[in-house]
Formats: C-alpha cells, structure tokens, sequence
C-alpha cells in the first residue's frame, strides 16, 4: 500500500487549497482513509477521516472549513480546505486502514501513511 499526498501550497488567509491523496495497491471499498497535519514544534493533530461507505468525520479546529471526500474509481481521497487561517500552516499527511468489518467508522490508528504535503498559510 502507498499513499502520495499532493496539492499542498503558499495561500493567503480565507484563501483555499485542495489536497490529493492517492492510495496505491489497494481499493478505497476496503480501506478508511485520515488526514492528519504536524505544525514545527507541534504534536500531530488529526484533521480529518473517511469510511470505506464515505462517513465522514472533523477535528473541532476544522470543522466547516474542511471536507473531505473520494471517489473509489480513481482511487483517491480529497480534502477541501476553505478559509485557511495561518494556525492551518502545517505538514499535512493521509493514511490508510483497512476498515471493512466496520464500514461507518473510522479507526483510531492507521497502518499506512504518505509522505505529506506542506500547507502555508501567510500574508
């Protein structure tokens, strides 16, 4: 399994970015698939995640900014980022797990992680 990460860039805040995540070797009809980010100095936060029937889940600091979707037939994960703020300035990772005995939910812990795109979020 390989996870590549994309999209990341420099925008201003309230500006808006996309990130990619496309997982190789696998099908997103098995696999739940998170985004986290780690800030210089920071722990690694969890952003975002999504089931392998498409639930969706939010950490509190991005929920209403962030939506995460995927389309299964390209085997890709997306992750819509609006009104960026300067504290969304981080690394930003997904990660895979093979999730099918529970399709709703999204695990705690992942087995497979890219290798992360970097946001920056300055005037």
């Amino acid at each position: 399994v390989q996870l590549q990460a994309s999209g990341g860039g420099l925008v201003q805040p309230g500006g808006s970015l996309r990130l990619s995540c496309v997982v190789y070797g696998v099908t997103l009809d098995d696999y739940a698939i998170g985004w986290f980010r780690q800030a210089p100095g920071k722990e690694r936060e969890w952003v975002s995640c999504i089931s392998v029937d498409g639930s969706t889940n939010a950490g509190n600091s991005v929920k209403g900014r962030f939506t995460i979707s995927k389309d299964n037939a390209q085997h890709t994960v997306h992750l819509q980022m609006n009104n960026l703020m300067p504290e969304d300035t981080a690394l930003y990772y997904c990660a895979a797990n093979r999730y099918i005995r529970y399709p709703k939910t999204c695990p705690r812990s992942y087995d497979y992680w890219g290798q992360g795109t970097q946001v920056t979020v300055s005037s």
